[in-house]
């Protein structure tokens, strides 16, 4: 289905662009642009918010808190299934907002938007299955009680590369928990999440529970909040450089924190892996969101005996790809998020041809407006090459090869990063050998996507704290009370 200048102005009309504090749409100090990136053009304007204003989102958070957590379980649940209802309802026009803002083409918007609705499900029956134990002292005598309580009101800073899957991965299980949230989209794609707020009122959120923040100065908003007693939860999908300072920042009211942070991704090939599903699988964990994920495969780590092979055929699917503004059809590849995204890959990529590696397809960003750049496979690549220590977040494939399993664990293990691992083998006793090995907090075998809804998505090292996703989301927003009965 085409989009034509009528879809999208009618798309841009109905989102709202001011502050959401207490239930009440307010102006900012000052506007935001938001642009299209891939043409470079303002999309629209949306309220910047000042440090004052979010304290005062804090303020609204906070006086509806102990209503909210209060609120029956089950309607807690409700409100969000209404919400996943309304969402899965107009998911074309959500689709084209993210395209708009974001720049990945509308059927991975699409997928998206399936992808994120369902946080809302899957909480929503979360929400009344939070339960706590009782059990008799070993001693005797005493009984003890445990109980699940919501950790109070929350702040959440969300990135730019999956708009809506990012603010329903962490509004989800906040909500359902009893918890009210402050949240601040990027400032490059704030559209999303605001009309995400909108669907929630609708849905019947009551005022105050969820509260938006949209700025271009993010630490001197963001500090303020961090630094104030009343604040229990610090959430935060973003690089490791950010989320060490967000930790520091939190160390000093104790604050409840998850961090999702940077990715170095090793993507696996063993001599015996399946070379159609491997580069299948290449092909979804690096060329989804246009690289721009920290689950992408950063580092093509294949068995010298069919390194060559696999590296010609994915540099014959990579190359093929079509690029374009996301909203065209056909398209395959959009823009990056903007003109720094393209000079870091740039670099990245010249580094590695600098220490040796050979060009197999692309290797070069596109002249012309917006902010596009080729795919690209890179060969041979050196084991100093910036590539396989920096997270690349661009559509660059650089292939790195091995000679026997000790050496291919080793290289993958090499980096600070642990957030997910990719393992391409036929054998069942290699696949879980390696996955017990890998120091990763999630491992996909044969597949080159791990995300769900259902199962606990996260890191360890330097990927980060916590778990978004499955049973183990709505711990983050709970705090554990013991009571001791004396009978």
């Amino acid at each position: 289905m085409s989009v034509t200048s009528e879809d999208i102005s009618r798309v841009l009309k109905a989102v709202p662009t001011e502050l959401l504090i207490g239930g009440t749409w307010v102006a900012g100090e000052d506007t935001l642009d938001v642009e299209d990136p891939s043409t470079g053009e303002v999309l629209t304007a949306v309220a910047d918010a000042s440090p004052e204003q979010g304290i005062t989102a804090l303020d609204a958070a906070v006086a509806a808190s102990d209503s909210w957590k209060q609120t029956d379980p089950r309607e807690r649940g409700e409100i969000l299934r209404r919400a996943f209802t309304l969402i899965t309802e107009r998911a074309e026009d959500i689709a084209l907002l993210m395209t708009l803002e974001m720049g990945k083409p509308l059927s991975e918007s699409r997928a998206e938007v399936t992808y994120g609705a369902e946080f809302f499900r899957w909480f929503s029956e979360e929400a009344v299955r939070i339960a706590g134990r009782y059990a008799v002292a070993p001693s005797g005598g005493t009984r003890l009680l445990t109980m699940k309580q919501p950790v109070g009101p929350v702040y959440a800073i969300t990135p730019w590369n999956f708009p809506l899957a990012m603010g329903t991965r962490k509004l989800g299980p906040a909500l359902a928990a009893g918890c009210t949230v402050v949240i601040k989209p990027a400032a490059q794609t704030p559209l999303t999440t605001l009309a995400l707020a909108g669907i929630l009122i609708e849905a019947g959120l009551p005022d105050g529970v969820l509260n938006v923040l949209t700025t271009s100065s993010s630490g001197d908003v963001s500090s303020p909040i961090i630094a104030d007693p009343r604040l229990r939860k610090l959430t935060f999908t973003g690089s490791t450089e950010v989320g060490r300072r967000l930790i520091e920042q939190s160390a000093q009211q104790v604050l409840k924190t998850s961090m999702e942070l940077g990715g170095n991704a090793p993507f696996l090939v063993f001599a015996d892996a399946d070379l159609d599903k491997a580069v299948d699988g290449a092909m979804l964990a690096k060329m989804r969101n246009i690289g721009e994920a920290c689950t992408a495969a950063n580092r093509f780590l294949v068995h010298d005996s069919v390194a060559d092979e696999f590296a010609s055929r994915l540099a014959e699917r990579m190359g093929a790809m079509t690029i374009g503004r996301g909203v065209e059809d056909g398209v395959q590849v959009g823009p990056l998020i903007d003109t720094a995204a393209v000079d870091k890959v740039t670099e990245l990529v010249t580094d590695a041809v600098d220490a040796g590696a050979e060009v197999l397809t692309g290797g070069s960003a596109i002249d012309g407006a917006g902010y596009f750049y080729r795919p690209t496979v890179l060969g041979g690549v050196h084991p100093s090459a910036r590539v396989n220590s920096e997270e690349i977040f661009g559509p660059v494939a650089p292939i790195i090869s091995f000679s026997n399993d000790e050496e291919g664990i080793a290289l993958a293990n090499d980096t600070e990063f642990g957030l997910v691992a990719y393992a391409f083998t036929e054998s069942l006793t290699r696949a879980l050998t390696v996955a017990e090995r890998l120091e990763t907090g999630m491992v996909g075998i044969n597949q080159g996507i791990v995300s769900n809804p259902a199962a606990p998505f996260g890191g360890v090292k330097a990927s980060g704290l916590g778990r978004e996703g499955g049973p183990e989301g709505i711990e983050e927003y709970l705090e554990t009370k013991y009571v001791g009965i004396r009978l």
